[in-house]
């Protein structure tokens, strides 16, 4: 390896690992980025070490991984009791929370959401908590799915590289 492609690699590793902080700190795009950092490697490097496939894959990975949130966090809402006015309330709230409070926003924002959501739905409050503490666990769930994905995006990329 020349020094050039030590510190293109060092570079696309650190967005990686940038991403890896995103899928716990939402205000970054997570996931999405570590899948940019290896095609813009992939491309300046003319896909020999990463390619076409592996690019393919991450893209695959990548929608795999927003879909399994966005289904985690629902799931927990239905399983735990809630309705479908709870999951759109969990869901407006994690938008309205990652705004306001980045990742503590988030996660407060889909349980108050969830809550409201069934509140306004005319549910009991022991429902709506309960449909709460779902939105929670789903949201803990995805994102314990998406920072496994996540690692082992960046495993395979460095696998490729080194070996």
């Amino acid at each position: 390896m020349s020094i050039e492609e030590i510190l293109l690699f060092a570079f696309a590793l650190l967005v990686m690992l940038v991403g890896l902080v995103g899928v716990i700190i939402p205000i970054l795009p997570g996931i999405p980025l570590i899948l940019g950092a290896s095609f813009v490697y992939a491309l300046i490097t003319n896909f020999q070490a990463v390619t076409w496939s592996i690019v393919g894959i991450f893209a695959i990975l990548t929608a795999v991984s927003l879909v399994l949130d966005w289904l985690a966090t629902t799931y927990g809402v239905k399983k735990m009791g809630g309705s479908y006015a709870g999951m759109i309330g969990a869901f407006g709230g994690m938008i309205i929370g990652l705004f306001s409070g980045a990742i503590v926003g988030l996660i407060v924002g889909a349980f108050v959401g969830a809550v409201v959501g069934e509140l306004l739905a005319g549910k009991k409050s022991e429902t709506a908590l309960r449909a709460g503490v779902g939105s929670f666990l789903g949201f803990l769930a995805g994102g314990v799915v998406k920072f496994a994905i996540g690692a082992a995006m960046i495993g395979i990329f460095v696998w490729q590289i080194l070996f």
